[in-house]
């Protein structure tokens, strides 16, 4: 009954899906075949329940074949190949291209014997010595198979240079005499003696100070009268006011400077001195001309002396021909003292003052013992056009106490 029904449905699917179609022979079995199940509904059909047999292993006869000729399956060999992986596919995503990594065992560490030691130890001195002397027995045979190369060339080079020589006299070398220190007056003596030029010749002064030409605070400079130097006619100006000024006129000073001075220098920028002297109280007004002054060399300063309370005293000094004097960048001083034609009395006296005004000069950051240790390396004193000679630093400390006796009165 079930598959009528089943059959009944199909047919009526069709006829729907084909109603244009001519009405088929099927039509009228399934309008009675519909009406004879609608007036069978009220009376209740079992169901039975239906069994299937179970599905044979081999259902198609084509591929059974005899017992005795059924193909074994032999699984592929494992050898040589790693571990087949036992993670999950999940995280199979995260380690696609990485190579698996087969374990490794090592075999246990044991300690070795101090027999074993000693053992190994020659067989490596053994194999290093061999090492040696193989290698040394190569490098000998190529510097041998070197210089039986270069030889030609170096017979050529030889026989290029042989030059045969010119006759001539050979003149005896003269060795240099390491010259003695001498006494300040031989020396001045040897200087007198040596100056054969045409004209009158500058004694000279050249002391080395011990001092670094890198530090700047320690620069050497500074002025002086000689007692015995060439007259010249000096311009000097003085700036001060009140008793200062009539004291530097009284003392013969050319120009007393003023406000009214100051002003004249800065609009015309002219300057009609030698030397220029200013008190302390003064140097604020002469900021405004220092730029000019600085320009001639001018500028007061009082390191120079040019700044000083006691303007008799400068301007009578200046008035003699003073001598100015400063260390170079070879911690060097040059200073000429007086003519070749002065007596060595004189030259003494000039060399003695500057010796004395030297050392008024040092440093104050230079500490030593003793005046002249540490600060005058080694003084020498040269005419214009002739040979230095080096002078003895006692003999200068007693010339420099000779004028503080006589021209001081210390």
């Amino acid at each position: 009954m079930t598959g009528v029904r089943v059959l009944l449905s199909q047919a009526r699917r069709f006829s729907l899906s084909h109603s244009h179609l001519q009405s088929s022979p099927f039509l009228s079995l399934h309008r009675s075949l519909s009406e004879s199940s609608i007036d069978n509904r009220s009376q209740s059909v079992p169901i039975q329940p239906v069994s299937y047999a179970p599905k044979p292993k081999d259902t198609i006869p084509s591929q059974q074949t005899q017992p005795d000729q059924t193909p074994h399956y032999t699984p592929p060999s494992t050898e040589g190949r790693p571990p087949q992986s036992t993670l999950s596919r999940e995280d199979l995503r995260y380690v696609k291209n990485v190579a698996n990594i087969s374990p490794v065992s090592y075999p246990t560490p044991v300690a070795p014997l101090p027999e074993d030691r000693e053992r190994v130890a020659e067989q490596d001195g053994e194999i290093k010595k061999e090492e040696t002397e193989e290698i040394g027995r190569e490098s000998r045979q190529i510097q041998a198979e070197s210089r039986l190369w270069r030889r030609p060339f170096r017979i050529a080079a030889e026989e290029d240079k042989v030059v045969i020589p010119f006759p001539r006299l050979i003149m005896p070398e003269k060795k240099k005499e390491k010259r003695s220190v001498l006494d300040l007056m031989d020396a001045i003596r040897e200087v007198k003696a040596k100056a054969k030029a045409k004209f009158d010749e500058t004694v000279e002064a050249h002391v080395r100070l011990g001092i670094d030409q890198k530090r700047s605070e320690l620069i050497v400079r500074g002025t002086m009268a000689l007692p015995h130097g060439a007259k010249k006619e000096v311009r000097v100006a003085v700036f001060a006011e009140g008793l200062d000024a009539d004291e530097a006129r009284a003392a013969g000073a050319d120009i007393v400077g003023d406000a009214e001075f100051i002003e004249e220098i800065a609009s015309t920028g002219k300057i009609d001195f030698d030397r220029c002297f200013a008190t302390p109280s003064f140097m604020k007004r002469l900021y405004k001309i220092s730029k000019i002054l600085n320009q001639h060399g001018l500028m007061p300063n009082p390191k120079q002396g040019t700044v000083t309370k006691d303007v008799t005293k400068a301007v009578k000094e200046a008035k003699q021909g003073q001598v100015k004097f400063r260390m170079d960048k070879t911690s060097i001083v040059h200073i000429g003292l007086g003519k070749v034609s002065l007596s060595e009395e004189f030259l003494r006296d000039n060399v003695g003052a500057f010796m004395n005004s030297l050392l008024q000069a040092k440093p104050a950051g230079l500490k030593k013992t003793s005046k002249y240790a540490g600060y005058v390396n080694s003084f020498h004193i040269c005419s214009t056009m002739g040979p230095g000679f080096q002078v003895s630093v006692q003999s200068l400390s007693r010339a420099a106490d000779h004028y503080n006796k006589v021209y001081q009165n210390a």
